[in-house]
């Protein structure tokens, strides 16, 4: 399903140049588009995508910056868990997504100072927990006199959350919500530091030939199924997103289709675009070609990380 959203005047200006014709090109890591999955990329530019996928793979395997991504905590899944069977009706979602919540008690707090993440094969990694009221405010901004979640109580446990080193243990926060009989669950610790990208974003190119995806939005259990999210103007016809997989990483190549020239509106579509993998992800790099990082995954209450 398709979101129309407006961006920054910079974006709406490149959009329009793009649209407009001949020879716009965006700056990789500055716009960013995307769409449906659709489409093959303009063959004559193939070769050149294919190249840089290819040096973004050899440029991460065996490098510092990988070493440290694997040792790290990076979610790829959604920090914030709903309840059981999900939200009951309409009204619960809209607040849910406003962030419309009322607090009923105290928050408490922190029973300890640090937390460990837990991975199947038995490591593990201690880091700094989150306490209580700041996870609270990452999904509780709200304050209208619109449909509200109330919680009624909150205490430390534990989820279960997709991560760059596969399935992993994480301490939480649960917030027992009124009228639901399983909480909503947050992580209480927050993703290591990014390592430095050994090689630079890709500038100058054109979207039909490589663009930067907007982030990752999910995983399969089996991890054989990457989704990822874009965006793309209303004068194309949507992206194709590409894959090269190797031993060490899985990078995503991104184009937009079809530009047409000519008068445009200047409005922003997102999309999902699913690609299907050749054997299971396990521990191997999401790699954004255009960019040379690995693609960053947002849920809806939580920032993506910073590469700037």
């Amino acid at each position: 399903m398709h979101a129309k959203t407006t961006r920054t005047a910079r974006l709406l200006v490149t959009l329009a140049l793009f649209a407009a014709g001949a020879g716009a090109v965006t700056g990789c890591g500055s716009e960013r588009a995307g769409g449906h999955d659709a489409g093959t990329r303009d063959t004559a530019q193939e070769p050149r995508a294919q190249t840089r996928a290819r040096q973004v793979a050899d440029a991460w395997d065996g490098s510092e910056a990988a070493r440290q991504w694997r040792a790290g905590y990076h979610p790829m899944g959604d920090v914030v868990q709903l309840p059981e069977g999900g939200l009951r009706d309409e009204a619960d979602k809209r607040a849910f997504t406003s962030q419309n919540f009322a607090l009923r008690g105290e928050l408490p707090a922190l029973p300890r100072k640090d937390g460990a993440v837990k991975w199947k094969s038995g490591a593990s990694l201690t880091l700094p927990l989150l306490e209580a009221r700041k996870a609270y405010e990452t999904v509780a901004r709200g304050g209208n006199d619109g449909p509200h979640l109330t919680v009624t109580g909150v205490k430390p446990g534990e989820m279960t959350l997709a991560t760059s080193r596969g399935p992993a243990t994480v301490p939480a926060w649960l917030f027992t919500l009124e009228g639901y009989d399983t909480p909503l669950k947050r992580a209480a610790v927050g993703p290591s530091k990014l390592p430095e990208s050994p090689i630079r974003p890709i500038r100058n190119v054109a979207a039909h030939t490589l663009t930067p995806l907007d982030r990752l939005a999910g995983v399969t259990g089996d991890g054989r199924s990457i989704t990822v999210l874009a965006d793309h103007g209303a004068c194309d016809s949507g992206p194709a997103v590409h894959v090269l997989e190797t031993r060490t990483s899985v990078v995503l190549s991104a184009s937009v289709l079809g530009a047409r020239r000519g008068p445009c509106t200047s409005e922003m579509i997102r999309a999902k675009v699913t690609v299907k993998l050749t054997r299971p992800i396990g521990d191997r790099i999401v790699l954004d070609a255009c960019t040379g990082r690995p693609v960053p995954h947002q849920g809806p209450h939580e920032p993506s990380a910073s590469w700037s």
